[in-house]
């Protein structure tokens, strides 16, 4: 049997999730719930196996943690990809694929040149990465903060704590500009399919009565 992880599914979900497969490894850890001796008795294959599977797995569930973060993070500015796309192609203000949305765009992107497309799918999936790695470093700066006080080297949990709380709030900012840049180059490049504009307004068309 063969297991396969995509891409798309390595970035968003498997990595990630190996953060918090380390997290809950450190725990356990701390809790003598895993010990060298338990782990060292796991055949190395079976190991990354289970490793591999519960990455993605929790990855999965934790996808929504990565949104409500998003959301919760303030933003400096909020920037439209349109908006900066029209700055930099003003002759492009009257196409009519400006109006719709850019994961359709990028449907149709696809369907048009799929080598193309995966240029604005591997921004998509690094941006998702970036955004779904905060969430476990902000629960290794609470770890930290804890340690501060329960730890026997309360200085340097201080130092990890500060590093892993910036960290976290940074690949928020950072999953935002990437995902800019996606929705910025999936414009760039339907500006140039030909006869986009004219399907999406005969499909926009009313039919006649």
């Amino acid at each position: 049997m063969n297991f396969v992880i995509g891409v798309f599914d390595l970035f968003a979900y498997t990595i990630p999730g190996a953060l918090y497969v380390a997290f809950f490894g450190y725990l356990g850890a701390k809790l003598h719930i895993l010990t060298a001796a338990s782990i060292g008795g796991v055949p190395t294959v079976m190991l990354v196996v289970v490793i591999v599977v519960l990455s993605f797995l929790l990855g999965y569930l934790a996808y929504p943690l990565g949104e409500a973060l998003e959301r919760i993070v303030p933003r400096r500015r909020d920037r439209n990809p349109v908006e900066l796309f029209l700055q930099r192609s003003p002759a492009a203000k009257d196409r009519a694929f400006l109006k719709e949305n850019t994961h359709l765009l990028l449907c149709a992107l696809q369907l048009h040149d799929k080598e193309v497309a995966v240029d604005v799918t591997r921004l998509r999936a690094s941006g998702l990465m970036v955004r779904n790695c905060a969430p476990p470093l902000l629960l290794g700066a609470v770890a930290a903060i804890v340690e501060i006080f329960a730890g026997k080297h309360p200085f340097v949990a201080a130092v990890l704590a500060v590093l892993l709380l910036s960290a976290s709030l940074t690949l928020v900012a950072q999953a935002r500009k990437l995902s800019l840049w996606a929705g910025m180059k999936t414009l760039e490049l339907c500006f140039w399919i030909p006869e986009i504009d004219e399907k999406l307004t005969a499909d926009a068309a009313p039919e006649p009565s």
